[in-house]
């Protein structure tokens, strides 16, 4: 998959690596202050699939631009990570490989 740095969010870490930052977002006039947590963290999923076709400019706009009592409509969600509790996780991860 080939990421599209559209809003020029993507930053190095100083002990390698890369990650997708909301200041990149804020600096090219799209406020994101306002974002409670979880709407940031579906924010930074889509910077980070923005690949200019399944996951658009416009998903990342459309999810920038959250309004709590808005319209509702589609947004892209691609979890790169699953977290689940010890108990419940391993039926989940059985069922999975089923």
């Amino acid at each position: 998959m080939t990421t599209v740095d559209t809003f020029n969010a993507k930053r190095e870490l100083s002990v390698g690596g890369e990650y997708y930052s909301m200041s990149g977002l804020d600096e090219n006039g799209i406020d994101t202050s306002h974002l409670p947590y979880s709407i940031r963290i579906l924010l930074e999923g889509a910077l980070r699939g923005n690949d200019g076709f399944l996951i658009t400019e416009q998903d990342v706009r459309n999810i920038a631009n959250w309004q709590p009592n808005a319209e509702r409509g589609e947004i892209p969600f691609r979890p790169s990570r699953v977290i689940l509790q010890d108990f419940t996780g391993v039926p989940a991860v059985v069922d999975l490989a089923a």
